[in-house]
C-alpha cells in the first residue's frame, strides 16, 4: 500500500482506498494469501485465543481459525450484539457448528454465549483491520465493536490481521483508539515496539 507524499488522508479516505484494493485482488491471490495467513497463525501459541471468521474481501478464510485450533488453543469467536456495544463470545467447535450471524455474510458459533467478559480469558486477541501503522494504530471499519471490547482485556496481546501491503507508516489516530501490540500478515507475525503499544 503506497502512502501519499505530503497528503494526510482521513480515515474515510484510507478505508475507501483499502477496500478498493481488496476488491480488486483476484480470487486466486486471495486464496494464496489466506493459506499463508493460516500458516503464519500456527505460530501463535496460547491457551485461549479470541479470533474471528474472515468474510468477504477480508484477508484469510476459515483456515485461519482452524490453524489456531490445531495448535490446541481454545478458540473463541465473536457474537455481534443487537445494538452497538462490546462483542459477546462463543467457543469454536468446528465449521459444522457455525450459523449465520446478524450481519450478512458473518458466521457465528451456535454454542452457548460466554458474555462480553470472556475476552479477558484470552492471552491473544486477533482483530480484523483494514490497516495498521508501525505505532500500533489500527484502522477498522468504523463500527466501534472492537474499541468497546478491548477495554475489558487490557493485558491481552492485541494482534491486527491485515495484508502485508496494509502495514503502513502512519494512520490518523483518535484518543479512544486502543493500540495493537502485533500484526499478523501472510508474511508472518510482526511484533510492534513496546513503547508504541503503551502510548
Amino acid at each position: 500500500m503506497h502512502e501519499p507524499g505530503n497528503e494526510t488522508p482521513s480515515k474515510a479516505e484510507w478505508r475507501t482506498r483499502i477496500l478498493r484494493a481488496r476488491a480488486e485482488l483476484p480470487p486466486e491471490a486471495h486464496a494464496r494469501e489466506a493459506a499463508a495467513l493460516a500458516t503464519a497463525a500456527s505460530s501463535i501459541h496460547a491457551e485461549t485465543v479470541c479470533a474471528y471468521l474472515p468474510f468477504g474481501t477480508e484477508p484469510g478464510q476459515i483456515s485461519l481459525v482452524n490453524a489456531l485450533a490445531a495448535t490446541g488453543a481454545r478458540v473463541l469467536l465473536p457474537v455481534i450484539p443487537d445494538t452497538p456495544g462490546p462483542l459477546d463470545w462463543s467457543e469454536y467447535t468446528g465449521p459444522d457448528a457455525l450459523i449465520p450471524g446478524r450481519l450478512r455474510g458473518v458466521l457465528e458459533p451456535s454454542g452457548p454465549r460466554l458474555g462480553t467478559a470472556a475476552v479477558a480469558s484470552a492471552q491473544v486477541l486477533l482483530i480484523p483491520a483494514l490497516a495498521v501503522d508501525r505505532h500500533g494504530t489500527r484502522l477498522g471499519r468504523g463500527a466501534g465493536y472492537y474499541d468497546r471490547t478491548l477495554t475489558a482485556a487490557p493485558d491481552t496481546a492485541r494482534v491486527a490481521v491485515v495484508r502485508a501491503e496494509e502495514v503502513v507508516d502512519h494512520l490518523p489516530a483518535e484518543p479512544h483508539d486502543v493500540p495493537m501490540t502485533a500484526v499478523l500478515t501472510p508474511s508472518g507475525l510482526i511484533q510492534l515496539p513496546r513503547a508504541a503499544a503503551a502510548r
